[in-house]
């Protein structure tokens, strides 16, 4: 074994260090509604319990008239409050949302879309084209039609040369004409057609599966040209408009705004699915360290629950508990160069600190994300294989073993490379003779986020390697997205997650022209491979497995990404309410959901 310069702080010490966080357990009492089963996997041949849940909440009571819910963003941080689609760049957002906007296209189970939103299409693969037809009398929140117009002005901010967010990228580059538009060669986009004020038709240059894939290659949000028209495109994200009175085509719209701490919503008159059955939500951004003593009082009718802390909630008598398999993935990512704002691309730097994929495989041999998973989140995670989430079922590739920790190998595979410790401090040089420091950036919040941290800290210290974090301490949330958009040096491998969508197609994250692609990773082959996933001949089953599988193996042998956690989401609902679904591909939403009492258990 390498020679440590510290000694090994084990994962059970920083579960200690985790239950102090957490001030014990809570009451250790059944739920009969609760609806959660646990059974055993296996993960590298070690038994953990995987704990499946029910999607509905049913409630057998009676339901009042209208109401008021009361919903718990669970966060470390204030939102930042960018209410329009094509700018929010966080899930905070997002989650915020989900009660004021809606898009014009419904999901089935498998994530295809579907017949049943706002608009109905028709594909024609031999010409390429996409026919929308918007159902009648669509209205936006303040009583505005919503038209086609208003679908084509989301394309044209997005491909507009002053479009400030981060939605451009290779889906809209696909668009007949999007290019010339986007660098100011052209007044409009010659793709997209409208007929009327229901019917338009988008162009495409290539066509693939994933234009059928809920956020694939359909754009499913308008935009109230009524409202937006007149703001500079390069202001909207800053605007009060998208700030302070967002209009939506959601079942509730927003009433006020606190900023970064509460939004109050009304329901929507206009909706097109008619008025909601709440009188309105209330949402307020509570700390993850107060949300189970929340809950367990009564105080929030919903939230989304950190599941690194399901032990002192599990067995609560006036909520009970839903769960689904997360479309996400945790993972620790390498910086490996940079964003060509001008050119809209990611640029790889072949003498980046982190170019080595000898040093990206030894780090990630190192460590151990089987007992993470097993120690700080109770059954709800599990070591990832892969950045295919396994709800997306045959699009993962089975051979793939994943990475595990094997310190051994890890240190082998530096020596051969080069990386010796050649000055006795204890750490590796690298195989040129130079200091060798690594700057890892994670986030705080929680109380599992410092103790992780550590660990993987610790672990790479256990092979040889120094590693201290960026900035010397956690960073708080916004920062730290800025400081990865930004390619700040301060870090070369960053503790991040990813939701992926209802879209398997890893373009959007891993392409050239991807600006979440923040590891900045590029090859020609990794290219290649994009462009078979985003083929025509990927209408084969057989051909658009094959590509997918071999997409993940190239990422499995180059390491750009660790993959560390599939995760489990788990939702705490007040036993007031009634209807709430989260099942993939429902057709209820927040439209559906009512309340069985005016006071929450």
């Amino acid at each position: 074994m390498f020679k440590k310069k510290l000694g090994l702080v084990s994962l059970a010490a920083f579960a200690l260090t985790l239950a102090a966080c957490t001030g014990g357990e809570g009451e250790e009492t059944s739920s009969t509604d609760t609806s959660v089963s646990e059974t055993e996997s296996t993960a590298n041949g070690e038994e953990s319990g995987v704990v499946e849940f029910e999607t509905v909440m049913s409630n057998d009571e009676d339901a009042i008239e209208g109401g008021t819910l009361r919903y718990a963003m669970v966060a470390s941080s204030p939102f930042q409050g960018i209410f329009s689609p094509e700018f929010y760049e966080d899930a905070y957002d997002s989650e915020l949302m989900g009660f004021s906007h809606e898009s014009l296209f419904s999901v089935d189970e498998s994530f295809m879309l579907s017949q049943d939103g706002m608009a109905t299409f028709e594909f024609n693969e031999e010409a390429k084209t996409i026919a929308i037809t918007l159902k009648d009398d669509l209205k936006w929140s303040d009583g505005e039609p919503l038209t086609t117009e208003d679908v084509l002005f989301s394309y044209e901010v997005i491909g507009s040369p002053e479009y400030t967010g981060v939605r451009y990228g290779a889906d809209f580059e696909n668009i007949v004409g999007m290019a010339e538009y986007k660098a100011g060669e052209a007044d409009t986009i010659s793709g997209i057609t409208i007929t009327d004020d229901q019917n338009l038709t988008i162009e495409y240059i290539e066509v693939n599966p994933s234009i059928l894939q809920s956020g694939g290659g359909i754009w499913g949000y308008p935009m109230p040209k009524h409202q937006l028209e007149n703001v500079a495109i390069a202001d909207m994200a800053a605007a009060p408009e998208v700030r302070n009175t967002p209009v939506g085509a959601g079942p509730f719209r927003v009433k006020s705004i606190t900023p970064g701490e509460s939004v109050e919503y009304e329901a929507n008159e206009h909706y097109w699915k008619g008025a909601p059955k709440l009188d309105g939500v209330i949402v307020d951004v509570i700390a993850p360290e107060t949300i189970v003593s929340e809950m367990n009082n009564g105080n929030y009718d919903v939230a989304s629950m950190p599941t690194d802390q399901y032990d002192t909630y599990k067995d609560a008598e006036n909520f009970s508990l839903l769960g689904r398999q997360q479309l996400a993935y945790t993972y620790l990512g390498f910086k490996l160069g940079n964003w060509d704002a001008e050119a809209s691309k990611n640029v790889y730097n072949p003498d980046a600190k982190m170019a080595d994929v000898n040093l990206r495989q030894a780090m990630a041999y190192a460590i151990d994300n089987n007992a993470i998973a097993a120690e700080f989140y109770q059954g709800l995670r599990e070591n990832a294989k892969g950045m295919i989430p396994p709800v997306f079922g045959d699009y993962v590739n089975t051979e793939i073993e994943g990475y595990y920790q094997d310190t051994e190998k890890a240190e082998q595979i530096l020596d051969d490379a080069g990386y010796v410790d050649k000055d006795g401090d204890g750490f590796r040089e690298t195989p040129e003779g130079e200091e060798l420091v690594i700057k890892f950036a994670s986030m705080s919040g929680g109380a599992t986020a410092e103790p992780i941290a550590q660990y993987y800290i610790q672990e790479w210290k256990n092979i040889g390697l120094n590693v201290e974090l960026s900035t010397g301490r956690l960073i708080e949330f916004q920062a730290f997205y800025d400081m990865l958009e930004a390619d700040n040096e301060e870090i070369d491998i960053y503790q991040a997650a990813w939701g992926t969508g209802h879209d398997p197609n890893p373009t959007g994250l891993y392409g050239e022209t991807a600006a979440f692609n923040y590891t900045r990773y590029v090859n020609e082959e990794n290219t290649a491979i994009l462009n078979k996933i985003n083929s025509q001949d990927a209408f084969d089953p057989d051909f658009k497995f094959d590509a997918f599988n071999e997409w993940q193996e190239h990422m499995f042998e180059n390491v750009p990404v660790i993959p560390t956690l599939w995760r489990s989401e788990v939702f705490a609902v007040n036993n007031r309410v009634k209807n709430y679904d989260i099942t993939y591909g429902t057709t209820d939403g927040w439209e559906a959901v009512e309340l069985t009492s005016e006071a929450a258990y």
